[in-house]
């Protein structure tokens, strides 16, 4: 009898070989800057600092029953292979994609030292090892470093070749690539990636965060909350101490980061996290390619937009049906002329969340809520280009623009991860209703409390659709097996 397969052995293996490779590393990094002693050349070659592999060999026998999910397929015989890093951060993601290979199909899981090495700068961090005034340029020379050959997302872009002995990708995300993003989250947003949750919303207004903040801290006071924490750039507030936190998340470390991250926070990473990336689709491409090797199961974007059609009132929401990408960020990586598919089930919860938060029917709701193409343009001051603009946004049948949701939308299409846009209507440039600041505060208290509240029911019901979430709209032909 073929022994029962045990996923979480498997990722004890990986997570044995990567602590000893930290270790490893430490202990070398330690002694050199002690008194010079450079690491042994052959401990390395004997892979003394490297990542932990993961592989699958599969024969090619066609399960009986096919799988039909979107993701932990095997769709030609051979060896799968990737480089993991942070093992224990990734257990529930790496335990549920084996769990699924394990069962359908008859393939061989492995784990050994992969080829690739963790760049030393990813473990000094809490090691107590002071480096002084050694320079990166030093320790660089006889350690493994941040190599940008090293780094990239080919896999991710259809772009990659092995040889006839190499194998195949498992992953989307190797082990130093994962890293690096890793090492960038917690830069950008002023929080550890352990505190990102797998359902997550992006803005681009900080107002959106204070409210975000309070309907938090009002979650984890109620005794049957789900919810444990509130992690905030600086800071991480549990059920029992939530005394002027409002106040004290709001005087606390968010402006030295470009974008600031809040998580609240569930067993299994199951809570929700609120990125302010603020405006521009620069910002909103930086914060996908990281987030995006976190797999996480969703991300909204929610914020506001022009409205474009003189039917449209300040308050007004867009669901984006369809994306003009003039943002030219991903034009080389994913073409302009490439549809980004909306995602059923997103559409569905972003309007019956719509409909749940407002209280109001389905006709009412059609009537402040416009379905159609949004644009993204890099180009804050487009309204000074209004000829070419008006011609733009006619042909396209545009019914809102703004700064970021195509590059996100576009970024989850790229990363396979599920994508919806739901924007809130602030102004109307082309019909003279200008965004003055009279006018923004009323809007303001007006409409954010309740389109932040749409955007976590609409995470709160996309978590009721598990595996269905993941479409085979965002899969290749030539796809890695893990999701």
């Amino acid at each position: 009898m073929k022994p029962a397969f045990n996923a979480h052995a498997v990722v004890d293996q990986l997570a044995a070989i990567y602590d000893e490779s930290v270790a490893n590393l430490r202990e070398a990094l330690a002694r050199y800057v002690e008194n010079r002693t450079t690491p042994d050349p052959r401990l390395r070659k004997k892979g003394a600092f490297a990542y932990p592999e993961l592989r699958i060999d599969y024969g090619g026998k066609i399960p009986a029953s096919a799988p039909t999910r979107a993701f932990a397929r095997l769709n030609q015989p051979g060896t799968y292979a990737t480089s993991i890093a942070r093992p224990e951060l990734f257990r529930d993601y790496l335990v549920d994609q084996l769990d699924h290979l394990a069962r359908d199909y008859d393939a061989k899981v492995s784990v050994g030292r992969s080829a690739s090495e963790i760049p030393y700068a990813y473990v000094i961090e809490n090691s107590g090892i002071q480096v002084g005034d050694i320079g990166t340029g030093e320790l660089s020379r006889f350690f493994p470093s941040n190599e940008l050959v090293h780094l990239g997302d080919e896999i991710a872009d259809g772009v990659w070749v092995s040889g006839p002995d190499q194998p195949r990708p498992l992953a989307l995300f190797d082990g130093p690539r994962t890293d690096f993003s890793l090492a960038r989250l917690r830069h950008y947003t002023g929080t550890p990636p352990e505190h990102f949750q797998q359902f997550v919303l992006f803005t681009n207004y900080v107002r959106y965060v204070d409210e975000f903040v309070g309907v938090a801290i009002d979650t984890l006071r109620r005794k049957d909350s789900r919810f444990t924490a509130l992690s905030v750039p600086g800071a991480v507030y549990e059920p029992g101490e939530l005394t002027d936190a409002e106040a004290q998340i709001a005087a606390g470390q968010w402006r030295r980061h470009q974008m600031p991250a809040y998580h609240l926070m569930a067993e299994d990473r199951s809570g929700i996290t609120l990125v302010n990336i603020g405006v521009g689709p620069s910002n909103a491409k930086t914060v996908c390619d990281h987030v995006a090797v976190l797999r996480p199961e969703v991300w909204l974007m929610i914020g506001h937009c022009g409205g474009l059609r003189p039917s449209q009132k300040i308050g007004d929401y867009v669901l984006a049906h369809a994306y003009l990408r003039d943002d030219h960020l991903l034009d080389d990586v994913l073409p302009s002329e490439i549809p980004l598919p909306a995602i059923a089930e997103v559409q569905n919860a972003l309007f019956n969340a719509t409909t749940t938060i407002t209280g109001e029917d389905e006709d009412s709701v059609k009537r402040r809520l416009r379905t159609g193409t949004v644009v993204t343009t890099d180009d804050r001051n487009w309204e000074l280009r209004y000829a070419a603009s008006a011609l733009r946004f006619n042909q396209s049948r545009a019914v809102a623009i703004d700064m970021e949701s195509a590059t996100v939308a576009a970024q989850g299409y790229r990363f396979r991860v599920p994508y919806g846009t739901l924007l809130c209507v602030s102004d109307k440039p082309l019909h003279g209703e200008l965004k003055l600041p009279g006018q923004a505060n009323a809007f303001y208290e007006r409409a954010i409390s309740q389109h932040l509240r749409i955007g976590i029911e609409a995470l709160n019901l996309l978590q009721r659709e598990g595996e269905g979430l993941h479409s085979r709209k965002l899969r290749s032909f030539d796809e890695p097996p893990l999701r």
